[in-house]
């Protein structure tokens, strides 16, 4: 088959162009032949042409198991184009993803593109591209020469393309410099009068209905349930009656209730009474960007939204201006032979800095594929990841996304939050009362006194994160990394030393005590290398039959110059190699009692894939070598945090100074400062103390109900930059109950509290209503306040009879050959449109790697969590723009993803999600569960099966189908499905029958 397009190659250039694929790829060759090839034939295709015009270079290499190109690449990618035309526009990565944001092909086409339609999205951007502002186009022409010099393909076709300057000035080298120097040309923030504290109005039930109608509109889709769930919620916006009991409303809706602007109808409303701002917390990112996407009714007008409604995350989410800057400077001073690649990626981070609406890397406006498509550690390196923020001492503080988004959001109607920060505002702003308070500053972000716990299911499992400690070789040397900087090899880390320079020319007293600090710090925590020294201490103890010497050699790649040498300046602080280390020595006791107390032998080998298995064991009962150990570290631990203190209230005092004589820039420093120290350094130092004291001081006679459940576990390092050998240890302590600390943070502040989700109260076929939300109540945390809460449920709207059937598949086994042709035929059966649940990554991979080709050459493309190098938010996108697609996934799949209609019409589970019996689950099975651990266990099920099932009906239109390939799936589970749901147990053959008489009729 040919093609004439000849006259597209004169007007555009000649290049082939490819689309590849599991199953038939596209390529165009440069004479216009159209050829439809097996994968396997496209290696040898394209050594016989010129590099092709496509989309997403890296993955595309991934996919014909080709190794990684560096930068610059060869190829034309279609991508690099978008950015540079639209850079804070995301877009799904494929090319019916760039042709349906283009407007090229009509949205209901499904049919397998060819490669045509990139030479169509090529012109169709370069056209686009010389619409441009001339404020763009004048940008665009200064920052083309450092594209070429980086050797961007792109650069000439570009040039071509792009209009003339209206200021046709010769331009020097400082301006095209200038150019990439983004910092400079970002708008600043201003100081405001701080906001007075909320008032008290209340909302009544009617008039969050009146609000939730006028939001709507009179053409909107009619929810029955809406607007009992709006009049209900409008309790959690009540004046509290006596301090330290919030109002309290826990609201279960089921899918398709239109719970977000079911709340969003009285919380507006609240805010506009009281001139306040409601906390809205999610769980997933994908929630975030709906809830303000739903926003959009509520201020329609942009800068209205963008000043009313702010997304807030943490620290490390955002584009640091000085990091940028540090990497900047450093790849300009670079010579051509050292090679300048790496300014490509930064041309397109200056476009998307100047266009973003605040900043978001990790999930806001950048397209989630940036870092794959360029290098995959870039991003980390431009954000705060090393929490070394120096704050108002900063050169580009007024300018910095951060500060923008704390400032918009003291003053703003609705924050959108995760539960993590909100659980460490909360925290933070519980201390304010006590002696032990820090400074008495209240959170950057204010004190709330209203808040939405959206996906409030996930509440015990984000406390049990957020109150939880950990005293592990990694956790201790980033510590260490934190206060010292860099010791030595290739590394842009700053210590405290750096960073407070400007503080000690101001306050000469903090000398002495950052050198004691400094040199405690020295003395106690990890030095570099104690990974390898923890591995070879091991080794020596386990007997040959045991030995593993091949674990992970060290990698090492070339990023961009996060890996620049530093000196720390100098104070004179002595330098010296301790006879002992006591961390090091506590953490090789940590990893010999583990091996102590493993049970099976073999545990000791390497796992499946040549990593350990996760390995834990109890703490208690404590050996007396141990002890001795925690004894020696504990006096380690204090001895830093000795000068620490002293080295806060310094900054503490002068804070206080400056109530007389106000210098608003340095009393922001100090603040900031002191709250770093808290967070980064004091509080964790201070909860591994207190973990070690109980350890020290342990009863022999333990009590019936721990506060705490403490374990030990050893996990291969994490795959870095530089991958020392070995594994790392780390001692556990967990609430048992992580429900207690979340109600003792939130009590205090809080005055309204609404917790809602889908799946509140856990479906048991043997509860009655009662006992199902007491349940819940304890389960949530809120049995804890003094005030009870009020309690409402709202039934789906959709009739989950005729839209869904419910399939347990009864002659399928585990084996992995037999699994895997049950995954691929349902899938076919169902012409994609499929999710596939797994409970574990390695059968997960394993299900990928047997079906991925079959089913491409069916046009039915495969994705999959941990083998596509995409985020999840990424992979949704691409699977929901692929109506015909299917996609692999684990738990984070599994709840709050949200893909209605066509795309997602059979959601497939391969075993009973159970959960991982580990010793935390132990213990808290044994302890909360009421005597019936076998309930605890079946409880924790059908909630994960509850919210499997809910991604499958989004609408009331969507039909599709559930299926669990697990004979062994136990009937008292059933429960967890909706009323109404046709479910049967059949073998693989006759539920294909019946699911291709459903879907297709």
């Amino acid at each position: 088959m040919s093609l004439d397009m000849s006259s597209l190659f004169r007007s555009f250039f000649d290049a082939p162009a490819l689309i590849a694929r599991h199953g038939l790829s596209s390529i165009i060759t440069p004479d216009g032949e159209v050829l439809d090839i097996p994968l396997s034939e496209v290696r040898d295709t394209l050594r016989q042409l010129p590099p092709p015009l496509l989309i997403h270079g890296p993955a595309t290499l991934r996919l014909l198991e080709l190794p990684p190109e560096p930068l610059p690449a060869p190829w034309l990618d279609l991508l690099e184009l978008f950015l540079l035309v639209h850079p804070a526009r995301n877009v799904t990565p494929t090319a019916r993803g760039l042709a349906l944001e283009l407007k090229l092909i009509p949205p209901d086409d499904a049919t397998p593109l060819q490669a045509d339609i990139l030479y169509k999205i090529a012109q169709h951007l370069l056209d686009e591209l010389a619409e441009q502002s001339a404020q763009k186009i004048a940008t665009l022409h200064l920052l083309l020469p450092t594209l070429r010099q980086a050797g961007w393909s792109w650069h000439d076709i570009v040039k071509d393309a792009l209009p003339a300057a209206k200021n046709t000035t010769q331009h020097n080298r400082a301006k095209e410099v200038d150019a990439l120097k983004i910092w400079k040309r970002l708008p600043q923030w201003e100081e405001r009068a701080p906001r007075p504290p909320a008032g008290s109005h209340s909302v009544n039930q009617q008039e969050a209905r009146k609000r939730l109608s006028a939001l709507l509109g009179k053409d909107a889709e009619p929810r029955p349930g809406q607007a009992d769930f709006a009049s209900a919620t409008s309790y959690a916006f009540t004046p509290r009656d006596v301090a330290n009991t919030p109002n309290i409303m826990l609201a279960e809706a089921g899918t398709g209730t239109g719970k977000t602007m079911g709340y969003i109808a009285p919380a507006s409303l609240w805010a506009e009474k009281n001139d306040g701002a409601v906390w809205v917390s999610t769980y997933t990112r994908h929630l975030q960007r709906q809830i303000e996407q739903e926003l959009t009714r509520l201020y329609p007008d942009p800068t209205k939204r963008h000043e009313l409604a702010v997304i807030r995350k943490g620290r490390e989410n955002y584009l640091c201006l000085l990091n940028l800057e540090d990497i900047t400077t450093t790849l300009l001073n670079r010579s051509p032979q050292q090679g300048q690649s790496g300014l490509i990626p930064l041309v397109f981070l200056a476009l998307w800095a100047e266009a973003t609406e605040d900043g978001d890397l990790m999930g806001g406006d950048l397209p989630g594929w940036f870092g794959d498509l360029f290098q995959s550690g870039l991003l980390n390196m431009i954000a705060d990841r090393r929490g070394e923020c120096i704050h108002s001492a900063c050169p580009h503080y007024q300018s910095c996304f951060i500060e923008h988004g704390i400032r918009r959001a003291q003053h703003a109607q609705f924050v959108i939050a995760n539960h993590a920060l909100v659980l460490s505002q909360a925290a933070w702003n519980a201390m304010l009362p006590q002696d032990t308070a820090p400074g008495n500053l209240p959170d950057e972000n204010g004190v709330p006194t209203r808040y939405i716990f959206d996906e409030g299911h996930h509440i015990p499992d984000a406390a049990d994160s957020a109150f939880s400690l950990v005293f592990s070789g990694l956790e201790a040397a980033d510590l260490r990394r934190w206060i010292l900087g860099a010791e030595g090899g290739r590394s842009r880390a700053r210590g405290l030393l750096r960073r407070m320079e400007d503080l000690m020319e101001r306050l000469p007293s903090l000398k002495e005590s950052l050198q004691e600090l400094i040199y405690a710090t020295q003395k106690g925590l990890p030095r570099p290398g104690w990974s390898s020294r923890l591995h070879e201490a091991r080794q020596a103890r386990l007997t040959p039959q045991f030995e593993d010497t091949n674990l992970p050699e060290e990698e090492t790649s070339a990023l961009l110059p996060d890996d620049t040498d530093e000196e720390t300046p100098s104070l004179d602080v002595i330098e010296q190699t301790p006879l002992t280390q006591p961390a090091e020595d506590f953490l090789q006791m940590l990893d010999m009692h583990l091996d102590a107390r493993i049970a099976e032998l073999q545990m000791l080998t390497r796992g499946e894939h040549g990593h350990y298995p996760r390995q834990e064991c109890d703490l208690h009962p404590i050996p007396t070598p141990l002890r001795d150990r925690a004894e020696g570290l504990l006096t380690a631990l204090q001895d830093i945090v000795t000068p620490l203190d002293r080295v806060i209230k310094h900054l503490q005092n002068a804070l206080e100074e400056q109530e007389e004589e106000p210098d608003t820039a340095f009393q922001q420093r100090l603040e900031g400062t002191i709250r770093s120290l808290h967070r980064r350094a004091l509080s964790r130092l201070q909860g591994w103390i207190n973990m070690l004291r109980a350890i020290i001081d342990q009863p022999i006679a333990q009590p019936s109900l721990p506060t705490y459940v403490d374990f030990i576990h050893r996990e291969p390092l994490p795959s870095t930059r530089v991958l020392q050998k070995g594994h790392d240890i780390a001692l556990n302590r967990h609430w048992l109950d992580p429900t207690i600390p979340f109600a003792g943070t939130l009590q205090s502040t809080t005055h309204g509290l609404l917790i809602t989700s889908a799946t509140l109260r856990d479906r048991s076929p043997n509860e009655d209503g009662d006992t199902g939300w007491e349940k819940a109540e304890r389960r949530l945390g809120t049995a804890h306040f003094l005030n009870p809460p009020m309690r409402a449920a709202l039934m789906s709207p959709f009739d989950y009879a005729h839209q869904t059937r419910a399939y347990i598949i009864t002659d399928v086994s585990r084996n992995p050959t037999i699994q895997a042709q049950a995954f691929q035929a349902l899938f076919e059966v169902a012409h994609g449109g499929a999710l596939g649940l797994f409970t574990a990554i390695r059968r997960l991979k394993e299900v990928h790697r047997r079906i991925h080709e079959p089913l491409g050459m069916k046009h039915i493309p495969l994705y999959a969590q941990h083998v596509d190098a995409m985020t999840n938010a990424t992979l949704v996108d691409v699977f929901r723009t692929e109506t015909n697609s299917c996609l692999l996934g684990t738990d984070a799949m599994r709840d709050g993803v949200d893909v209605p209609g066509e795309a997602l019409r059979m959601v497939v589970m391969e075993r009973t999600p159970w959960p991982r019996p580990d010793i935390l689950h132990r213990e808290r099975r044994r302890h909360l569960s009421g005597g019936r651990p076998g309930d605890y266990d079946d409880l924790i099920t059908r909630m994960r099966l509850q919210q499997a099932f809910g991604r499958l009906i989004r609408r009331a239109d969507d039909r599709g189908v559930f299926i669990i390939l697990d004979s062994r799936m136990p009937s008292r589970l059933l429960s967890a499905f909706p009323d109404g749901v046709p479910i049967q147990r059949l073998p693989l053959t006759e539920a294909l029958a019946d699911i291709d008489g459903f879907l297709n009729r």
